[in-house]
């Protein structure tokens, strides 16, 4: 006889007032309520909340309780399923964390909104509970699952640890997160990659030097590093990209990107031209070396720095050559190509034509200047002017390290913001006023600033009039340099 609405509301009184010592003595009434799942939908919705509310009353029947529930949470009807999964998190107690972990990541794969954003909320409750057992089932379906429930399960981990407070996720936690992630990176796609290196990033036990260079070191073994490139698969070719923008936000002074530079000028560099592109519109040789750029100035100490100066001086003239087959005339977009050309590196200049951009850049930056000159908001959008903002950023990046050059010595100190990269803000500190001790007796505040050496007092290069000075060609660099030849070349790149 199939259990009614009645008989399920008579058996929860009885087990409602006994007694808690005197539970175990009523299982007969627990049964009745588990075979409440074989009624119809209000017996099995009442059902889905009296299983779990005595679940930990009879351990004998913890078993048939979890497999009830279980068998609510794939009910036909949408509304019982989500009443099921809800009370779930009621089951996950002792050994049961796991399993039910489990069964949530499973359910991770259900396509309506609700369900879904339940099985959300129950994995993260569950997690207050017991965050290393919740993982377990979590990891457990991403190594073995189906591959809809490991991605669902992948980007789980990837928006939601972040959100966990510091008393759940532990060191102890989190570092299970890192171990239990570096299995799963054994072998990944593009994607997971990124949303694990995500999940790893965010770890706190993981904000050392210590712990970046872990990172990188993970990042080094998914890159493939030991291993020739193959310009021609655009597999391989995608996957370099992706981890190589996954370790840079970890390169620092003290976390250097020495291994994926020496990469990059041994194998990648020498294959710039027969790379394949993974993605049909991207320009794959400038997102190589704007990656490079990106990287250098946290690069150590380098074996064959010689061989590898050559080598991006002879990529970088061959860009540069490229663009100069048309003329270069510095109120066109034929300039502001050839300097997005030169963007890569913003400081490859021919010492040889160096006055002659120095002065036509002074020229093009009033002009863009002038141009942009009270344009905000929707009128910056447009795309000659997103072009001309852009070309603004280059050339006076361009400018800075121009001035460089003019020293004499030639002084390579200047820093300048990458053009793709956004310019961060920095508040001016005003000087601190000298003390009457530091300033001695009768001595004015003026006196003391204006005895005070000038910020740089170097002798500064002044370029020849006219035509290139017969000098200049007097410079002899030696025939193995990587300046010297046809084109004598100031390489500033800082790092180097």
């Amino acid at each position: 006889m199939a259990v009614t609405v009645e008989d399920l509301y008579r058996n929860y009184g009885v087990l409602a007032d006994a007694k808690p010592e005197n539970l175990s003595q009523h299982k007969d009434a627990y049964q009745v309520i588990l075979d409440g799942v074989k009624g119809g939908p209000k017996e099995k919705r009442l059902a889905a909340q009296f299983i779990p509310k005595f679940f930990s009353s009879f351990p004998e029947l913890a078993d048939a309780a979890i497999n009830a529930q279980l068998d609510l949470c794939e009910d036909e009807d949408v509304s019982i399923r989500r009443q099921a999964i809800k009370e779930l998190p009621r089951f996950a107690t002792g050994e049961n964390i796991l399993r039910v972990a489990d069964i949530l990541t499973q359910l991770l794969q259900t396509d309506d909104t609700a369900e879904f954003n339940q099985v959300n909320a129950s994995l993260l409750s569950i997690f207050k509970i017991d965050a290393k057992g919740t993982l377990g089932g979590l990891f457990s379906q991403i190594l073995q699952g189906e591959d809809i429930v490991r991605e669902r399960a992948i980007k789980f981990l990837s928006t939601k640890l972040k959100t966990l407070p510091e008393d759940v996720m532990t060191k102890e936690v989190e570092e299970y997160v890192f171990a239990e992630t570096k299995k799963v990176l054994e072998d990944v796609t593009g994607e997971e990659f990124v949303l694990l290196m995500r999940v790893v990033s965010g770890l706190h036990v993981l904000q050392t030097v210590n712990g970046r260079q872990q990172l990188v070191e993970l990042v080094v073994e998914q890159a493939f590093l030991e291993q020739a490139l193959n310009p021609a698969d655009p597999d391989t070719v995608d996957r370099l990209l992706q981890c190589t923008r996954q370790a840079l936000p970890l390169f620092s002074k003290n976390v250097h990107s020495t291994r994926f530079v020496t990469y990059f000028c041994e194998h990648v560099l020498p294959n710039l031209s027969s790379l394949t592109s993974p993605v049909a519109e991207l320009d794959i040789q400038l997102e190589v070396l704007k990656l490079l750029a990106e990287m250098s100035p946290f690069c150590g100490d380098m074996e064959k720095l010689e061989a590898n100066l050559h080598m991006l001086f002879t990529k970088l003239l061959v860009r540069m050559d490229l663009a100069e087959e048309q003329d270069l005339q510095f109120s066109s977009f034929c300039f502001i190509h050839h300097f997005l050309i030169c963007d890569v590196i913003e400081c490859t200049l021919c010492f040889n034509r160096l006055q002659y951009f120095a002065r036509g850049l002074q020229v093009y930056i009033r002009q863009l200047r002038v141009a942009l000159q009270g344009k905000t908001g929707d009128a910056l959008k447009t795309e000659e002017n997103k072009i001309k903002v852009v070309a603004l950023k280059i050339t006076n990046n361009i400018n800075v390290l121009i001035k460089d050059l003019f020293h004499n010595p030639p002084s390579y100190k200047s820093t300048v913001t990458l053009s793709w990269k956004p310019v961060q803000k920095t508040e001016a500190v005003a000087p601190k006023r000298p003390s009457g001790e530091e300033m001695g007796s009768g001595t004015s505040p003026q006196k003391q600033i204006s005895s005070l050496p000038r910020r740089d007092s170097r002798q500064i290069y002044n370029p020849p009039s006219g035509k290139y000075s017969a000098s200049i060609g007097n410079f002899n660099y030696g025939e193995d340099s990587p300046v010297g030849g046809r084109h004598t070349l100031w390489c500033v790149y800082r790092g180097w």
